[in-house]
């Protein structure tokens, strides 16, 4: 083909036909541009087609991460809501209620002081914010989406950090200081275990009686109601954005 065109233009020389021969070299410059133009083209087209191929995989890698932290979310929020009902049992007893079964108020004490930390399931996420690949995601509302569970959960660990505190301060610091926590916690673990209490393991009446005297301990399960009741209502919006999330993923990857 090369060959052709140097022929042209030398046969167009020889007759001193110029005005043709610059009409001639402009179409071949066209040419040129042109093929020029088709290469850029399918460089291009190859080169969305695997960054396409490196979106739907980690699109996959973040529905499966989104799957199992809907499923840590679910066993989460049952724990949260534990604590809260048994805070609320604890309050009925310093409000006047008869402890009838010091073991049962062993139990909910318990239950509300052992802390349990929901962590979240983002390696994906993690990967695509630090390797800067997060613009490979090309659907805003799922770039967005994640973004958001992540501010989320930021706002999650502020309000358990708070609630840390109020363990410590409200909590954790007069039951150490008044009571013997030994067999307690044997006894805690015991039912835990066997779905029974040891009636062996249990609070004295003079440490349960001391309890309910003191108003900082009480303030301690008012303000884990508090907290609490406010991390369950962030579980609840991360779950649901877990699962419009993975309604925009699947559609994102259905369509190739």
């Amino acid at each position: 083909m090369i060959t052709f065109f140097r022929k042209v233009r030398q046969h167009l020389l020889i007759e001193n036909k110029f005005t043709k021969y610059l009409i001639y070299a402009i179409g071949e410059i066209i040419l040129v541009v042109i093929g020029i133009l088709i290469a850029l083209q399918i460089n291009n087209t190859n080169e969305i087609k695997k960054q396409r191929t490196k979106e739907i995989q980690f699109l996959k890698n973040l529905r499966a991460d989104l799957i199992l932290e809907d499923s840590e979310l679910d066993r989460y929020i049952e724990i949260r809501k534990s604590m809260v009902n048994s805070a609320q049992i604890i309050l009925e007893h310093f409000n006047g209620k008869p402890v009838e079964n010091i073991q049962l108020f062993n139990y909910h004490n318990f239950n509300v002081e052992i802390w349990q930390a929901f962590q979240r399931i983002n390696n994906t996420f993690l990967e695509l914010v630090n390797s800067g690949n997060l613009t490979l995601i090309s659907n805003d509302s799922i770039k967005n989406g994640l973004l958001n569970l992540d501010l989320i959960y930021k706002k999650i660990l502020t309000d358990r950090d708070h609630l840390q505190h109020d363990y410590e301060q409200y909590l954790y610091r007069p039951f150490f200081e008044y009571v013997d926590l030994s067999p307690l916690a044997q006894s805690y673990g015991y039912y835990a275990a066997n779905g029974a209490f040891n009636k062996d393991l249990e609070l004295s009446r003079e440490e349960l009686d001391g309890l309910l005297k003191n108003n900082i301990f009480k303030n301690g399960f008012v303000l884990s109601i508090f907290t609490n009741s406010i991390i369950l209502g962030d579980y609840q919006k991360m779950k649901d954005l877990n699962q419009k999330l993975m309604l925009l993923i699947d559609k994102e990857i259905t369509k190739g």
